[in-house]
């Protein structure tokens, strides 16, 4: 049985016994901070288990994409190791919200398992919580399993829990016995797990609820969370030995051998060359499904958050092709297999294909150009440890900080050799570079979860006022509690049961404005408004006056009060004008640069709009004036800008844009702005394109792999910035001496050529003074602990062509050795290096590491070639240091 089958049956099964086919969530949580990506099939139901939100149905099934990367739910270590481990996966559930309870869920599953997909009910074995005897005997009952079949476990194997407080309770599930000899199976096997039974399904009760206090408390209506891992129950079916047997994984692989010459045996343990290699192909396999899946739910790679995790795993994939002796973009073509086998399930796949693969090979590229310096210093510290030794945190963060090397990625290469890494001391180096760039690193979500509200949702009125009456529904201070005192200056958090109030979301920023009660007496001032995933609208305010009782006035006493509620009308209409030329920038881009762009994020604020899309290559100003002339045409056309609600399924089929990776309701906002333009958004906008006024293009630039990033001013934004062109025009001609700004070229052209022929006169001087400094710098020889010339000096006004020239002739001077020779650039006051090796010294030093590691002392990057490099942005003061540095690299 295909897998594709598998899925498709058990989606059927359950869809006939009256559950909702539900579609799988983003890997992205929307409404979860505390996860960094999904991780099971619940949690795109867990407002439901909570009882926090109510839906038209109270049965489920899905087939939910998964990860599990991070936290107590991290496989990464595993993945390639073991037969079943995956960081990506596919998650089969059936869910029940206060509906049907064990009964039902120990039928369906026992149903399904046995008769729909067929497998022997005498290798079935079920694991029970040790407290659950109403599941043995349903177990009994219904699949009429013998007791010595039923293995009763404690809590850490068979109760499950959403938190340590919450819902939870205890869980069943089924195991099948793999071996041949069916004789072989046991309790005591199962119970040892020595991997001759695998898990197939977890079936949970949710029945309790776990109070502060760890007592349980029945659920006034108990529900029903299962979980089966689609790889798994394939692997079963296809009777194969490890997943990546199966067709979901194994034409990956198919991908790599084919790439890479060498042959995949599936083995595990054994024959050492094998196995680098076997385990290499399974990495890459599993790790091109995790890659694919979080491009195209909108993640790119980047130094932190979701966007470092994807970063990791594409360079845990190019390490892993690397063994395979495969230099070209490998993960790439393993990424095109994916979207290949799972497009049609996962439509976003076919959508965002050309993302995906321009991604991948452009950071397969880049960590290519640095890995290989980063092997050579991590072998050279191998061949120096014993098996069992240890490297030092410093080396791993060095690696880390300057080569790109995840710390993991390290690990896996010592796990080769029997070593490991300093990890304490690789974190406190992790935490001084944190520490130095930790400034604005405060958080406004922690608020979300720190606080509890329990009440209903902020109604937001906003679309259609600017002024409202609200009724004060939570509030706190983080600082003190609702006894305290309030006086001027005072931060709270207010919410109510409905605003006016924006709360930023779909990058456009929170409103500002004022709140007052008592008729004036109390004035708040909104310095932000927040939404927490909940719909609660959290205004972030400070007590701007308060002649109430002698100017104080305790938090307590706004309790369940009446406010006036007045948005910033001047700001907030700049941030319509700016939201909505952000819709017509958008259409620009893909109607001027193709279909492949889509919004990888956005920032909409009344100072003006920033945009990130997925592109490859730079803007030209042809392209940026393009733009400016296609969004300014739409523009002056003033179309009116129609608002309307519309189930997700229609608006998509009219071409409506989604945000990447968004979570949408059934029934969705369309903003469309003229014939071009159509997106589903929830943000307040202009009514006729022509109150823009018109846009500016004020920056365009490259932030990550395949995606760039452009900013643009609209309005008064847009004409203040004209002004300021104007005035730059104006001053630079002044100070060049042109009678015009019209003249400014002209002269421009007259002082270029006048400086060319100026550096022209300073180069030959400088050579002069180069070739009588080689002479004394070829005199001035230290020698390294074993015997290696060195020349290592600062040298005086010489530019970088000078001082590259004098590393050469120096180098020819001395016949062996290493030459280091620092300058500084006047244009930015800052210093430079220049490092060479003569040709029979290259096979154990090499320049460009020399460069790399010297000039991080003195805050610069260097990079090269083995045998000649430089580097720059050096720290004047520091020039000393990293020459000395220079001497103690030199072996």
């Amino acid at each position: 049985m295909k897998s594709f089958e598998i899925r498709e049956k058990f989606l059927q099964y359950f869809e006939n016994k009256g559950h909702k086919r539900v579609k799988s969530s983003s890997l992205i949580p929307q409404d979860d901070p505390t996860l960094l990506f999904t991780n099971a099939g619940m949690n795109q139901f867990k407002a439901l288990f909570l009882g926090a939100e109510k839906r038209d149905y109270t049965r489920a099934v899905s087939c939910q994409k998964c990860l599990r990367i991070s936290g107590k739910h991290n496989d990464l270590e595993n993945v390639g190791a073991t037969p079943r481990h995956h960081t990506f996966f596919e998650m089969l559930g059936n869910f029940s919200f206060g509906d049907y309870f064990k009964r039902e869920a120990i039928q369906y599953g026992w149903e399904f398992i046995t008769e729909v997909v067929g497998l022997d009910k005498e290798r079935l074995w079920i694991t029970v919580y040790k407290e659950d005897q109403e599941a043995v005997k349903l177990w009994q009952e219904i699949a009429k399993i013998p007791l010595e079949r039923i293995v009763p476990l404690g809590e850490k194997d068979n109760f499950w829990a959403m938190g340590d407080t919450g819902p939870c309770g205890p869980c069943s599930e089924i195991h099948y016995f793999l071996e041949p000899n069916i004789n072989a199976q046991s309790r005591e096997r199962l119970i040892a797990d020595d991997g001759s039974f695998l898990e197939v399904w977890n079936l949970v009760f949710m029945e309790f609820n776990r109070d502060e206090n760890k007592k349980l408390h029945p659920l006034p209506k108990p529900s029903i969370d299962t979980g089966m891992g689609l790889e798994r129950i394939t692997a079963v079916c296809q009777k194969v030995a490890s997943n990546y047997d199966t067709d979901l994984l194994r034409p990956i692989i198919s991908v790599c051998e084919k790439a890479s010459g060498k042959t995949y045996k599936g083995i595990f343990k054994g024959e050492k060359e094998q196995l680098k290699v076997d385990t290499a192909m399974r990495v890459i396999s599993d790790h091109a499904r995790a890659v694919s899946f979080l491009i195209a739910d909108g993640i790119v790679p980047e130094s932190e958050g979701r966007g470092y995790v994807l970063r990791r795993l594409i360079r845990r994939a190019v390490r892993h092709s690397l063994v395979l002796e495969y230099k070209g973009a490998l993960l790439q073509l393993a990424c095109k297999e994916v979207i290949k086998l799972m497009k049609e399930y996962y439509p976003e796949l076919k959508e965002h294909s050309d993302i995906i693969l321009n991604i991948t090979e452009a950071e397969e590229k880049k960590f290519l150009e640095t890995i290989e310096e980063g092997i050579t210093i991590l072998n050279k510290e191998i061949k120096n440890l014993p098996k069992g030794g240890v490297l030092s945190g410093k080396t791993a963060f060095l690696l880390h900080d300057t080569y790109g090397f995840p710390l993991d990625l390290t690990e896996d290469i010592l796990k080769e050799h029997s070593i490991k890494v300093n990890k304490k001391e690789f974190e406190e180096e992790m935490e001084k570079q944190r520490r130095r760039s930790r400034q604005d690193r405060e958080s406004k979500g922690q608020i979300f979860t720190a606080k509890q509200i329990n009440s209903p949702p902020t109604a937001f009125l906003g679309y259609d006022t600017t002024e409202e009456e609200g009724k004060v529904t939570a509030l706190w201070r983080t600082d003190k509690d609702l006894d305290a005192d309030l006086k001027k200056g005072s931060e709270v958090v207010l919410v109510f049961n409905q605003t006016p109030f924006y709360a930023e979301s779909g990058g456009q920023i929170g409103d500002t404005g004022k709140i007052s009660f008592f008729n004036g007496e109390v004035v708040f001032q909104v310095l932000d408004t927040q939404k927490t995933p909940q719909g609660h609208y959290l205004h972030y305010c400070v007590l701007e006056s308060c002649p109430l009782n002698s100017g104080k006035i305790k938090l307590k006493q706004l309790e369940n009060q009446l406010a006036k509620l007045v948005v910033d009308k001047e700001r907030r209409q700049k941030i319509m004008l700016n939201h909505s030329a952000t819709h017509l920038l958008h259409a620009a881009l893909r109607n001027i640069l193709g279909s492949h762009v889509h919004q990888a994020g956005s920032l909409v604020s009344d100072q003006g709009l920033r945009f990130d899309y997925t592109h490859f290559q730079p803007l030209s100003d042809s392209a940026i004036k393009e733009i400016e002339e296609f969004i300014n045409s739409e523009i002056r056309n003033n179309y009116e800008v129609v608002i309307s609600y519309t189930k997700l399924e229609e608006a998509k089929k009219k071409g409506a844009m989604a945000l990447f990776g968004e979570k949408y309701g059934d029934i969705v906002r369309v903003v469309q702005i003229g014939p071009r333009s159509l997106e589903l958004c929830g943000g307040t906008h202009v009514k006729q394109s022509g109150d823009i006024g018109f846009v500016v293009v004020t920056s365009e630039g490259g932030i990550a792999s395949g995606v760039r990033r452009i900013e643009c001013k609209s309005g008064q934004g847009a004409l203040q910035e004209l002004f300021a062109k104007r005035e730059m025009l104006k001053e630079a001609s002044k100070k060049v001496g042109a009678v015009s700004e019209k003249a400014l070229l002209k002269r421009l052209e007259k002082v270029i050529e006048e400086q060319k022929k100026l550096e022209q006169k300073l180069q030959r001087y400088q050579q002069q003074l180069a070739q009588t400094k080689e002479e004394e710098l070829a005199k001035n020889i230290i020698k390294s602990k074993s015997g290696i010339k060195i020349v290592s000096s600062q040298v005086d006004n010489a530019g970088i062509s000078v001082l590259r020239t004098m590393v050469d002739k120096v180098r020819q001077n001395i016949g062996s050795g290493v030459v280091a020779l620092a300058g500084r650039e006047e244009s930015n006051g800052k210093s430079f290096l220049v490092v060479g090796v003569t040709s029979d010294l290259v096979s154990k030093i090499n320049a460009k590491t020399i460069a790399a590691q010297a000039a991080k002392f003195g805050g610069g990057q260097g990079g090269g070639r083995e045998d000649f490099a430089q580097a720059g942005g050096i720290k004047p003061e520091k020039v000393e240091a990293v020459l000395k540095k220079v001497i103690e690299l030199v072996p």
